[in-house]
């Protein structure tokens, strides 16, 4: 019997189950993985939006951290909802006192609704201390916008997000995911952008699929990332 290899998501959960932690869920379980859930946060939402949340208390997420690390054996892990500043500084201390394997970063900001998830004063902190643990980073193109300064247009994004990624990998991270614009019903494909830790460029395009399910997929993708690192894939087909 081939034992499954074992996840946890660092993450808020979605109370609609569409994204955030049941979405982490649900990608790890399709894709033969163990996963589990380091609880930072929870979001009354639906599909039309977030009408209110609650942090968890920094000394219980510690304690998610303790019990995981002391019963099961981790192969990668990968962060979403983060909620504040108290709780990335006990992430990141823990982080590095825990063998949780490679550490995917999903930077989640604001949701397509315009709600933040993240305090504001809470973005020095994020850059300084879950950046530079990061094997890699998954931010969309306002994502990454907003944490480099660097704007990406719409007509022609791809030297932008180059541009991006390699200010991300300043600030620490090995591996830089920056995925492109798709504002235009009219869009037929998107391309994404890999910036590896040895500055090869790898661009990966996809028709680009109109669906009325508009929440999960960065939490989706980050996850199928971290379930196949897990299992030993190399980065690209990850």
């Amino acid at each position: 019997m081939i034992e499954k290899k074992q996840v946890v998501t660092i993450a808020g959960n979605d109370s609609d189950g569409s994204a955030g932690m049941p979405a982490d869920m649900h990608a790890f379980f399709t894709d033969d993985t163990y996963g589990m859930g380091l609880l930072t946060a929870a979001v009354a939402g639906n599909s039309v939006g977030i009408y209110q949340q609650q942090i968890m208390p920094a000394d219980f997420v510690a304690k998610e951290f303790d019990v995981l690390a002391a019963d099961f054996d981790i192969a990668a892990a990968k962060t979403g909802m983060l909620g504040n500043s108290a709780i990335i500084q006990t992430i990141a201390k823990k982080y590095k006192q825990k063998d949780f394997g490679p550490l995917v970063v999903d930077p989640v900001i604001i949701t397509k609704h315009g709600d933040f998830l993240l305090e504001k004063d809470a973005y020095a902190d994020f850059k300084k201390l879950i950046i530079p643990l990061a094997e890699v980073i998954t931010p969309n193109y306002y994502e990454a916008e907003t944490l480099t300064g660097v704007k990406i247009p719409l007509a022609d994004p791809q030297p932008a997000m180059v541009k991006a990624a390699k200010a991300l990998q300043k600030m620490g991270a090995k591996n830089v995911v920056v995925k492109g614009p798709h504002e235009s019903d009219d869009q037929k494909e998107v391309t994404d952008l890999l910036l590896t830790a040895e500055s090869e460029e790898k661009w990966f395009t996809q028709p680009f699929v109109k669906t009325n399910k508009i929440n999960g997929t960065g939490d989706t993708f980050s996850a199928i990332i971290t379930a196949e690192i897990a299992k030993g894939s190399d980065l690209v087909s990850a």
